[in-house]
């Protein structure tokens, strides 16, 4: 079970006893999202029968299972996977994040580089690939899908180099391109995305899934390497100009965009395509789930609560701002909910990087949050990305409240100039008000609460 770091919470008098309350409603979130546990309210086998999401798969008539996948929940759900179907596994692959791994006996668990490819990934991603062109039409394949999975299987189109994919995807990052627009292009630069492994194999697949995007649209998890693409090549063009990327973008991307969207490279498989019907995709954990079971627990302390959505996308320094307005609406009147009260949304917002700072989307929400919340008493922001890595750090966001900017200025810092560096991380280290996790091995979005008292 996921634990957060002490120091966050041994706190003395109320605002201890405040701090647990909270902490417990981030657990439980987390506890829902377990990728293992996940997999096995789906994944179940009764003799020789195989039943996911109510279908079944008579094992008798199945050669060889094959497993592959990628994503930071990859070895969890890997495990679990074993543990229904043990050495009816033949072989497997599954690639994650450093530090993101688990004991496995018959899926080999590879780490590699996120959010930034690396060749590591293309290694995986290579193995990947060969497995699946050794599977026939009397095998099985389970593919396991996870939040970072883009980033962890890269395998580029030929006559792109990882150091080309490197470089688009830290200036997508940085301009603030959401995760449904990186992976448009990441899709028609890469032999796996979009639809390209599942056309790899000719088994029946299975694809389990963990989303990290908002709605759950599955042809953007991970890049949707088991569903039909909609996007095109027009569209991925579109987004590098729309965020004055083209010009500066690698010449060998811009030659592939370019033949793609001429017709010269041919597109990614489509709705419709006979392929997918061979292939069945679940989800099994979202975003939704987690928000769900922090309601549940809420409520069990006392909270009247409330989920007001799991859409929350923009910039994350302006979304704060809505946060805090709904604190004060609280404090003010009272409404929407008596108090106590905890208001809780999902989604992932973006940072537009102009520092050089450290920090992730959910730390800078906070550190926003922070500043705008200056002076009120009785309420809370909580800013939590479910993976335990916001941004390239090693903590899952911030909790801030009234007195954060306070409690800063006594030792020297000053908020708004480490938000205008987007260097939150020090900020909150300095406080004790990082949220620190470790790896939870899950991955579904972000959780932003609204605690008010």
């Amino acid at each position: 079970m996921v634990r957060f770091a002490p120091a966050l919470y041994d706190r003395p008098g109320l605002e201890g006893v405040r701090r647990r309350q909270i902490v417990r409603v981030l657990e439980a979130a987390l506890e829902a999202v377990d990728p293992r546990e996940a997999v096995r309210r789906f994944v179940r086998r009764e003799g020789e029968t195989l039943w996911v999401n109510g279908r079944p798969y008579d094992l008798t008539k199945i050669e060889r299972v094959v497993v592959v996948g990628a994503g930071k929940a990859g070895a969890p759900m890997a495990q679990a996977v074993e543990e229904v179907l043990g050495g009816r596994i033949a072989a497997g692959w599954v690639n994650v994040k450093y530090a993101h791994t688990a004991p496995t006996e018959h899926v080999h668990i590879h780490e590699a580089g996120h959010p930034i490819p690396d060749e590591a990934g293309v290694w995986g991603a290579e193995e990947i690939a060969r497995l699946l062109g050794q599977a026939g039409p009397r095998d099985l394949v389970i593919c396991l899908i996870s939040g970072g999975g883009s980033a962890l299987m890269p395998l580029p189109v030929e006559g792109v180099t990882l150091a080309d994919l490197q470089a688009l995807t830290d200036a997508l990052l940085r301009a603030g391109a959401n995760i449904v627009e990186i992976n448009t292009i990441r899709k028609h630069l890469d032999r796996l995305k979009g639809g390209k492994l599942a056309a790899m194999t000719s088994a029946p697949l299975i694809a389990l899934i963990l989303s990290d995007v908002v709605g759950n649209p599955l042809d953007a998890i991970a890049s949707g390497p088991t569903v039909p693409d909609e996007t095109t090549f027009e569209g991925a063009c579109e987004i590098l100009q729309r965020y004055g990327l083209w010009e500066g973008a690698p010449a060998s991307i811009r030659r592939y965009l370019e033949a793609g969207r001429s017709g010269q490279a041919a597109e990614n498989p489509k709705p419709g395509d006979a392929l997918f019907e061979r292939v069945q995709n679940v989800i099994v954990a979202s975003n939704d789930l987690a928000a769900q079971a922090a309601e549940r627990a809420a409520q069990a302390l006392g909270f009247h609560t409330v989920l007001l959505t799991t859409f929350v996308e923009g910039e994350a320094r302006e979304v704060a701002k809505v946060f805090v307005a709904l604190a004060k609406e609280e404090l003010a009147s009272g409404r929407p909910l008596p108090r106590p009260a905890c208001l809780i949304a999902g989604g992932e917002t973006t940072v537009t990087v102009r520092g050089r700072g450290k920090g992730g989307r959910n730390q800078e929400m906070a550190l926003a949050g922070a500043i705008q919340m200056a002076g009120l008493r009785d309420a809370a922001l909580v800013c939590l990305a479910t993976d335990g890595t916001d941004g390239p750090t090693d903590a899952a966001g911030a909790l801030v409240d009234g007195q954060t900017l306070e409690r800063a200025r006594a030792l020297g810092l000053d908020a708004r100039a480490h938000l205008a560096e987007n260097n939150a991380y020090p900020f909150f280290a300095a406080l004790g008000d990082l949220l620190l996790t470790g790896p939870t091995n899950t991955n579904v979005n972000d959780l932003t609460f609204v605690f008010v008292w």
